[in-house]
């Protein structure tokens, strides 16, 4: 085991390595007088030799692998340029909007988990039988749904005909509260600093916002998990060893939860563990589509208005994340599956 991580953690220099690469390309397929532009404003700062300064001043012109020395110099240090979406560099609204995105993928983790693996197990020890059938049609609608139409569908429902579930990230008398000093932030996440502060009040109006952005961003991998531990099952179930304790007269409950459904899990565990890490790529439509303000609906307005310096910073950002979240997936799977290590 001990040797695994070891080399898991020798492969992950190499990724990062890979993904900054990757980055510093997107950059340079700009030229240098339009890599030059995204570092003003102002039109009178690109006039009377204003741009042939500013390529002097940060490189543009330099040979390749300079530029890239210099880049990942800067990136190292937290410098990942100015947004002018944000207003601030890259690194501080990164941070300032990271709680609430990570928040909403928390508690997006929760149905979507539960909800595909209990449902994908529940239709596959019942295979065709009415609870299959509606199983397996809420998972077809569920992956071909787009999810901007889904959370429109849920916001003319919930918002506008019922008003249960507004939209955004709180109302606006909680918000002025939790930015005052009587609020203490200790995460940055709401419910959770609610309740550290013992102000429930607060903390069902946050929920009361999440309901909807948490549904329209774990429903497309719910379906999908369903149907992921659905297919697991019924291979699991179908082996010869589930065979043979259902012939030593076993329960069926055992034979389902100490022998079939631990088997199943491990590919279940692998994608579940991906999805987790690919929640942050989707957050992108459903904080738009319901005014969250997190790093979703910032870098939807970056790219609306060609912020480049922006959306690359969040790729940048998202990139090193995957990595990171991957070499806890690969770990974790070699916990559950020893085979894995052992190959």
């Amino acid at each position: 085991m001990t040797q695994y991580i070891i080399r898991r953690l020798l492969i992950m220099p190499i990724l990062l390595f890979g993904v900054t690469i990757l980055i510093f390309a997107m950059l340079q397929l700009l030229g240098p007088y339009e890599r030059a532009a995204l570092y003003v404003s102002d039109a009178p700062e690109k006039v009377e030799g204003g741009i042939e300064r500013i390529i002097e001043k940060y490189g543009l012109d330099d040979p390749v692998y300079v530029q890239y020395w210099r880049w990942l110099k800067r990136v190292a240090h937290g410098d990942l340029g100015f947004s002018k979406t944000g207003k601030q560099p890259v690194w501080d609204v990164l941070k300032q909007r990271f709680p609430a995105t990570a928040e909403l993928a928390i508690w997006a983790v929760v149905p979507m988990l539960a909800g595909g693996i209990w449902l994908g197990v529940t239709a596959a020890v019942h295979h065709n039988k009415p609870i299959d059938h509606i199983a397996r049609v809420f998972s077809i609608v569920g992956w071909s749904f787009p999810t901007y139409v889904f959370g429109l569908v849920m916001l003319m429902i919930f918002y506008a005909k019922l008003h249960w579930f507004p939209p955004g990230r709180l109302s606006n008398e909680f918000q002025q509260l939790v930015i005052s000093d009587a609020f203490h932030r200790y995460t940055g996440m709401n419910t959770f600093d609610a309740i550290l502060n013992g102000r429930f009040d607060v903390f069902w109006d946050a929920v009361r916002h999440l309901v909807l952005p948490v549904i329209g961003l774990s429903y497309l991998n719910w379906a999908l998990l369903l149907r992921i531990t659905r297919s697991s099952m019924l291979e699991t179930l179908g082996q010869d060893y589930v065979t043979t304790a259902r012939a030593k007269g076993l329960r069926e409950k055992d034979v389902i939860n100490k022998h079939a459904k631990p088997n199943a899990m491990i590919p279940v565990a692998t994608i579940g563990g991906l999805m987790i890490l690919g929640l942050a790529s989707g957050v992108v439509i459903t904080e738009t589509v319901f005014n969250y303000p997190g790093l979703g609906s910032w870098v939807a307005q970056a790219a609306s208005t060609v912020d480049v310096i922006s959306v690359l910073g969040f790729t940048l950002f998202n990139g090193v994340l995957l990595v990171l979240g991957n070499l806890v997936v690969d770990i974790l799977y070699a916990i559950i599956d020893p085979r894995v290590r052992l190959g």
